[in-house]
């Protein structure tokens, strides 16, 4: 791994590139060699959740890690669309800039939309997808908490006025005390209310009737979940029983969806798994992946 000055978050030792998209630059790690495996965070993280299982993937792959525009390193730009469909289309872009023929897809949170919104339309160059409390089908549960950060003017106020949506992830996700360097680390990128706006558009973004401008796109991802279901390629759930967001009524539509998954189950994990249960859940990855 390089290590670089400008980026000495607490156990991040690496050196993002850049790709200009719109004027705007897409910040990500490219490491190690090998089968590329593509790793897709959510909101409000960044690349820094996946710092580890990037470090245990690297030996045997090549791992590629966006921070999502308006995420983490890259740029935020305050007028940008900030919708499915655009970060569907930033990691396709970012595949093609990249060159590659073939990958594995690792996804957490939004990541999960937006990961399987690629793998729907690329089903040709997917080999494995591990899955990390997240969905890719349109639900209505969506806890109290969130649905009031969606709330015009008063929601926004919270998520980039008061920090309160990445901040109390910082003890919420978790189900252990997080280490104070880790949480200094997920919040570093999120320190004004310029640095949120993606954090509230993500929120935002939530689409919960057929009026939002992004349910035609995750009716889409969802529809295509079929098409990936039914070319058989291998997935792996990876579960934190503790999440009080994608809880267990998810885990199950998952495994309706796909039978034949591999499913993990960590009872004691939270939504935050990697941070919970990070070497187990890491190694058991690996043997997936690999």
């Amino acid at each position: 791994m390089r290590s670089s000055s400008n980026y000495s978050f607490y156990q991040y030792p690496f050196e993002p590139k850049s790709l200009d998209i719109a004027g705007y630059q897409l910040r990500y790690l490219d490491e190690g060699e090998g089968d590329p495996v593509i790793l897709l965070h959510g909101n409000p993280t960044w690349s820094y959740y996946y710092r580890n299982l990037a470090q245990t993937l690297s030996p045997q792959h090549r791992v590629i890690v966006p921070d999502h525009l308006g995420c983490g390193l890259s740029d935020k730009p305050q007028n940008y669309n900030y919708c499915l469909e655009n970060h569907i289309s930033n990691i396709e872009l970012l595949i093609d800039h990249l060159e590659i023929s073939k990958f594995s897809l690792v996804v957490h949170d939004w990541g999960g939309a937006i990961g399987f919104g690629v793998a729907g339309r690329h089903i040709q160059k997917v080999l494995k997808i591990a899955v990390l409390n997240t969905a890719a089908f349109r639900s209505t549960r969506i806890p109290l908490r969130i649905r009031i950060c969606k709330v015009p003017f008063l929601g926004e106020l919270i998520v980039r006025g008061f920090n309160g949506f990445a901040y109390p992830a910082t003890f919420m996700a978790v189900s252990e005390k997080m280490d104070q360097r880790v949480a200094e680390a997920y919040l570093k990128p999120y320190s004004s209310w310029a640095d949120r706006v993606a954090i509230y558009k993500f929120v935002r973004d939530i689409p919960l009737n057929e009026s939002h401008q992004s349910y035609e796109t995750l009716r889409e991802v969802e529809n295509n979940l079929e098409l990936i279901r039914d070319a058989n390629i291998p997935l792996a759930l990876y579960w934190g029983g503790k999440d009080f967001c994608f809880n267990d009524h998810f885990f199950e539509e998952w495994k309706l969806r796909f039978p034949n998954a591999t499913a993990h189950y960590y009872p004691e994990a939270g939504h935050y798994i990697l941070e919970d249960v990070g070497n187990v859940v890491e190694a058991e990855i690996l043997s997936f992946i690999s």
